[in-house]
């Protein structure tokens, strides 16, 4: 690969759903947050290559009491990011709740609180549309079948130009069902150019579908419909779901997602071109391109979202996540380095899955060491903490207190199916009550991990095959918890968090 191309994916992690706008010369990308806390993140690029992680829209997921406990595949789904009248909007659904957007003028805020545009079961996937030409705003959606019974429409909205509210009952624009060979229509973006309004959305399944365009003189239709980009005979399964965005020189872009199992979906970036018949074409003539040319626009130094933490007077950086909203007391800051987290009291110590208080990252979508410094301070016997791989199953490695008072490293596991944790290797004293813990993370996310509680690096236990949950990625953690009780249960600290590559 020469300095004048780019290899996908561009963001080889688990940033999900991607949406993407231009403001000047920049650009802004945010992605699915499901039920982790910060929500909404929000990236910036100048190249559409290299981005890196600048914020997040959302500080809490409402209604606040349905997210205190782990929620993995519920929140916030699919969002769409615009630029209008002087302010960043950002509409998504919550397939429990219905249709919010937040706005701000500013990219790193303030963003207003969620407004609940519409109530609903099953309201996924909006984007709203200001029309210029006219001055009309519309929104359309897309429908979880899980919660409504309804799936592959396209429902469209007249909406109040000020984002506050929806004019009409809504009307079914585009019904994948009447489309011969069309299933899981969802994700739409809806766009003005040329004259059309297009919707740009996929069907067919996270896994093996396709990206498809639709256009119609007016917003209610009728829509014509095309495949525009598919699998074909490359090795990139399920290309589609994604945001269009335009260059300041004219040029156009698509970023859209890859399913690849525990490593979640990678975003990828494809060239687009309009055809002599006012269709887009995007990638090598419809099939995702590995590499290519990049963008027309100025060199940009090779960036990526931080992953490595110091975390610098106990404070942590924004590529961390809780696993529901956020508890008092949970970290502490302090003057020194280092990530300092209470043990919380749990009935659910055994099982971090359960846990509101996990302190999640994405696992890196290619061969990676994962490394941090744990010392376990608490006093209660059964207090423990450690670094987790997270899906439908887990592992952990680190360290509890026993009933002797002793530290302990300990490895852990459980299969998708078990509700109780099982030892994955021995159990060995560690005598400072520290130990440096390490997973490295091979192809297919199959992870080795090891420690080191004075006297070198040893392996423990066997293999653990990383999975992901129901729709999102593996995830990396840091957790602190204790068995039920009364009063304070002590703390870990976990310092000098690196990820590298293999």
């Amino acid at each position: 690969m020469t300095s004048g191309t780019y290899r996908n994916p561009i963001l080889n992690a688990d940033w999900s759903d991607p949406d993407v706008v231009r403001v000047g010369d920049d650009f802004y990308l945010t992605a699915s947050s499901f039920g982790r806390v910060p929500g909404l993140p929000l990236l910036h690029s100048r190249d559409l290559v290299n981005w890196t992680l600048v914020g997040h829209a959302l500080e809490r997921l409402e209604p606040e009491e349905e997210f205190v406990a782990p929620r993995h595949d519920c929140g916030v789904w699919a969002p769409s990011i615009r630029h209008h009248d002087e302010r960043f909007w950002i509409f998504w659904g919550d397939p429990d709740q219905g249709i919010y957007q937040v706005n701000a003028r500013e990219i790193r805020g303030p963003w207003t609180r969620p407004h609940l545009l519409k109530a609903g079961k099953g309201l996924i996937d909006p984007c709203p549309l200001w029309d210029d030409e006219t001055g009309e705003a519309y929104l359309v959606h897309a429908w979880a079948k899980s919660r409504s019974g309804i799936k592959n429409r396209l429902t469209g909205h007249r909406m109040h130009p000020d984002g506050t509210s929806l004019l009409d009952e809504g009307k079914v624009i585009v019904d994948g069902d009447r489309i011969p060979g069309w299933f899981t229509l969802e994700g739409p973006k809806l766009h003005r150019h040329d004259g059309w309004f297009w919707i740009l959305a996929p069907a067919g399944g996270v896994e093996t579908g396709w990206q498809g365009a639709f256009r119609s003189r007016g917003f209610f239709g009728p829509y014509g419909e095309r495949i525009v980009l598919e699998q074909q005979d490359t090795e990139v399964n399920g290309p589609h779901q994604g945001g269009w965005v335009r260059t300041a020189a004219g040029e156009d872009w698509f970023v859209h997602f890859q399913q690849r199992g525990a490593y979640g979906r990678v975003v990828h970036l494809q060239p687009m071109r309009w055809a002599e018949d006012g269709w887009p074409v995007l990638g090598d003539g419809g099939a995702p391109v590995a590499v290519h040319r990049r963008p027309d626009l100025p060199p940009q130094s090779p960036a990526a979202p931080a992953t490595d933490d110091d975390f610098p007077g106990g404070r942590y950086g924004r590529q961390w996540q809780w696993t529901a909203n956020p508890g008092d007391g949970w970290a502490t800051r302090h003057s020194g380095d280092g990530l300092r987290l209470t043990c919380v009291r749990s009935a659910d110590a055994h099982d971090p899955r359960k846990l509101p208080h996990v302190l999640t990252q994405r696992l890196p979508g290619m061969p990676s060491a994962i490394e941090v410094e744990l010392r376990l301070d608490g006093t209660e016997p059964g207090a423990r903490a450690g670094l987790a791989v997270l899906g439908d199953a887990f592992g952990w490695i680190g360290l509890e207190r026993g009933a002797d008072g002793t530290v302990r490293l300990v490895h852990r596991f459980a299969e998708a199916v078990a509700d109780r944790e099982r030892d994955a290797g021995l159990p060995c004293v560690a005598p400072q009550g520290r130990a440096r813990l390490r997973i490295e993370a091979g192809a297919g996310a199959r992870c080795r991990f090891s420690y080191d509680v004075g006297d070198g690096l040893r392996p423990s236990g066997p293999v653990f095959a990383a999975t992901p949950w129901r729709w999102v990625g593996a995830l990396l953690g840091l957790f602190a918890v204790a068995p039920e009780g009364s009063g304070h249960a002590g703390a870990a600290t976990f310092t000098e968090f690196r990820i590298s590559p293999l």
